[in-house]
């Protein structure tokens, strides 16, 4: 083997060996085997007797995981005498959206997304509708469902 033909074996060696790992470590974080393996776990965050009639209320709860203490929120909504729980994270790039009374929009304050009570997209770059999360009432108690 000649010289020129060792070295051009060696640089497609190496970029393949190369495209191989950085093809593995992009797979590897870009789907989160963790989450989708967590359990949910439903923490209590009003009374029953304080689920909207109609319209959007923002609740903020604490939940536990791996012994920190976290903050979060969500919004729960009755449309059209349907009760449902919204996550309050863009599913653009993560931001937290806010409902708008006025526009009657959850309305991203970073990118412009714009999604319906029902948390469908109106407008913005959002691929998206905002996540449905797990409830259930029970004991006089709405409980949110979170995977932690």
């Amino acid at each position: 083997m000649n010289r020129r033909a060792f070295l051009s074996t060696a640089i497609k060696v190496f970029f393949t060996t190369a495209g191989i790992i950085t093809g593995t470590i992009a797979l590897l974080f870009s789907y989160p085997f963790k989450i989708k393996k967590r359990a949910v776990k439903y923490f209590p965050v009003m009374d029953e007797a304080e689920i909207p009639r109609r319209g959007v209320k923002t609740v903020t709860f604490k939940y536990k995981r791996q012994n920190r203490v976290l903050n979060t929120r969500a919004f729960v909504v009755n449309h059209n005498d349907i009760v449902y729980v919204l996550s309050p994270v863009c599913t653009h790039l993560g931001c937290l959206v806010n409902w708008h009374r006025r526009k009657h929009e959850f309305l991203c304050p970073c990118h412009g997304g714009r999604y319906d009570i029902e948390g469908k997209v109106l407008g913005g770059p959002p691929p998206a509708p905002l996540t449905r999360l797990p409830y259930r009432v029970s004991e006089g108690k709405l409980y949110i469902g979170l995977k932690v």
